[in-house]
């Protein structure tokens, strides 16, 4: 069975940061590009970042260039997305998925708020 799961999030001020993990279990992790989007209460789903499976960013959207990054410890079959310098913006629920596939977790809730 599949799992993914979301952790990290929270209410923050605008300007502080957090960091989400995603454990992944069930298939191969290091065998996967992974992928952390977001999803604003009454918007579109957006994707934040994409991680190539052996640890390479390679897509970052613009909204979010220069204060997230993306990361992976593939003997801990664990996603991260370190965000800084957060804006009211970035509140949304993020989730982790497989680049390619239909692995996805359940989502955690980020809330930036002064």
């Amino acid at each position: 069975q599949v799992q993914l799961v979301e952790s990290g999030g929270g209410l923050v001020q605008p300007g502080d940061s957090l960091r989400l993990s995603c454990v992944v279990s069930g298939l191969t992790f290091s065998s996967y590009d992974m992928v952390w989007d977001r999803q604003a209460q009454g918007k579109e789903r957006e994707l934040v970042a994409i991680i190539t499976k052996a640890g390479s960013a390679i897509l970052y959207a613009d909204s979010v260039k220069g204060r997230f990054t993306i990361s992976r410890d593939n003997t801990k079959n664990t996603l991260y997305l370190q965000m800084n310098s957060l804006k009211s913006e970035d509140t949304a629920v993020y989730y982790c998925r497989t680049r390619w596939g239909n692995n996805q977790g359940q989502g955690t809730q980020v809330t930036v708020s002064s």
